[in-house]
């Protein structure tokens, strides 16, 4: 077995149910399919996600990449209902990405879904420049960038997004096999406020992780998108800091997915805070999970570091290896042992 300490990009997002079929039948639209299943007694789940009710899970493979998946948690107790429709704007926020190669007919679904009566709220695939290439004559030379939307659901909160004129080898693996032509979540997302920044070193520091970008700045002005997934306002703007597997590279063309993306706020814009609502127990996307090598090392790193609420290494649902903690900017976290 390896013991060296290693770290990979985010490996699950877990989203809260209490009825597993329909959330497995829309996943499996998406490429995704059954595999691991477990079960916890309530004792057991208090001590590890602080949550008073007995748990099964289901994980959901995606081809055969190692990280981006999909842990189902079946609450027999849930604590509430989750963030639900809530803005995307609200600190605990959490959302994954997938890339596809049809956002329009994703866009199709949307759409019908809403004239059916479903509780669903989308925006319009917008053009965005993500990375700064020469740029091209309009109708003569390739358009670079992607088309943008968000889909929000009671119990998904989701960004999709489409390339066109280049690729990111590493950076999301379709499933063409799969009705929706998408790959696994290329990364997920988080809302914070810290204009010191301080609060994000734990995850370069402590982590490991790799900073591959920073200071990002998006405005208002600057992106249509924006305006509509995040609801910015006149004036307002946010900062982009994102966190990548080690082994990935800041060279965005040699980058790989599992990236954390984190939107920081001025603190002088007032947010709601919705940590109550997007953490084990609460149903929808309420945790990140992230797999290491000797999982001890992180334990003790953890336990020296600012992170609150440290639980004891024990065997979750599917038997392995793991421990969960709140990180200084107030999101909780579960580490897994490979």
């Amino acid at each position: 077995m390896n013991q060296n300490p290693t770290i990979e990009g985010i490996y699950e997002v877990c989203i809260g149910i209490t009825e597993p079929m329909p959330m497995i039948e829309y996943w499996q639209q998406f490429g995704y399919r059954i595999g691991k299943t477990g079960e916890l007694t309530a004792p057991t789940v208090n001590n590890l996600y602080g949550v008073n009710s007995n748990l099964r899970s289901i994980r959901l493979y995606h081809q055969n990449v190692d990280h981006g998946l999909i842990r189902l948690m079946v609450w027999e107790k849930p604590t509430n209902e989750g963030l639900e429709m809530t803005s995307m704007r609200v600190l605990g926020n959490r959302w994954a990405t997938t890339l596809t190669t049809d956002v329009l007919n994703i866009l199709n679904h949307a759409e019908d879904a809403y004239l059916t009566g479903l509780p669903i709220k989308c925006t319009f695939p917008q053009w965005e420049i993500i990375y700064k290439t020469d740029k091209g004559r309009p109708f003569f030379d390739p358009a670079v960038g992607v088309r943008e939307m968000m889909l929000l659901q009671p119990l998904t909160r989701q960004v999709l997004f489409q390339r066109f004129n280049y690729t990111v080898p590493e950076y999301g693996k379709i499933n063409h096999a799969s009705t929706l032509k998408t790959s696994q979540f290329t990364h997920a997302g988080m809302i914070v406020q810290d204009d010191s920044k301080e609060t994000l070193q734990f995850y370069e520091d402590v982590l490991g992780l790799l900073r591959s970008r920073d200071n990002s700045e998006t405005s208002y002005e600057s992106s249509e998108a924006a305006r509509q997934i995040f609801d910015l306002q006149p004036g307002e703007k946010f900062t982009v800091t994102t966190f990548d597997d080690p082994r990935s590279s800041t060279n965005w063309q040699e980058a790989r997915s599992g990236r954390m993306y984190i939107i920081r706020f001025p603190e002088e814009i007032k947010l709601q805070s919705c940590f109550e609502q997007s953490q084990p127990g609460c149903l929808g996307m309420s945790l990140y999970t992230y797999r290491v090598s000797n999982i001890k090392y992180y334990f003790e790193r953890v336990k020296n570091s600012a992170a609150t609420k440290i639980t004891d290494i024990v065997n979750n649902e599917f038997g392995e290896q793991s421990f969960s903690f709140v990180a200084p900017d107030g999101y909780l976290w579960n580490l897994i042992s490979k």
